[in-house]
């Protein structure tokens, strides 16, 4: 075997397909694209959804439910979670730059504290809800809870 005799495979190219270059090569006229319609045009780009016509899944389901567009979402954070933080970086205030910087939550994150877990350490704790068996717990040992206002 020799480098100047290597030959792909049979059948691993394929000739690329020539249209609209006369009727001659038999590709010609309309060029592989049928007679008139959309598709035909350049440029055509079938719709997200199109199904030839008939009515589209999307439309044939049928609707339920609702989103309440002012619905604010809170990240939940178990005293477990505030206990290892504690503990992991030997802090005794933990905030809102303290959990973005430790990607506890997100950039614009609204957080709620919940009771589940054990909790040994006293915390200074901002939180922007904080239910109340945390609290509880929180304030028996001596810390205190701050609440952030919710829309900034």
């Amino acid at each position: 075997m020799k480098l100047h005799t290597l030959k792909p495979a049979i059948g691993s190219f394929k000739q690329k397909k020539r249209v609209g270059r006369g009727q001659g090569s038999g590709k010609g006229g309309t060029a592989t694209r049928g007679h008139n319609g959309a598709q035909s045009r350049s440029g055509y780009k079938r719709k997200v959804g199109f199904e030839g016509g008939q009515q589209p899944l999307k439309r044939r389901i049928p609707k339920y439910g609702f989103k309440c567009p002012s619905r604010i979402a809170f990240t939940p954070l178990n005293l477990s979670v505030l206990q290892t933080l504690a503990e992991k970086h030997n802090v005794f205030h933990l905030d809102q730059v303290f959990l973005r910087k430790h990607r506890i939550i997100g950039k614009n994150e609204k957080y709620k504290i919940l009771g589940e877990g054990a909790l040994t350490v006293k915390l200074s704790v901002a939180a922007h809800r904080c239910s109340a068996a945390a609290l509880q717990a929180i304030r028996d040992l001596g810390g205190d809870v701050t609440l952030l206002a919710i829309y900034e």
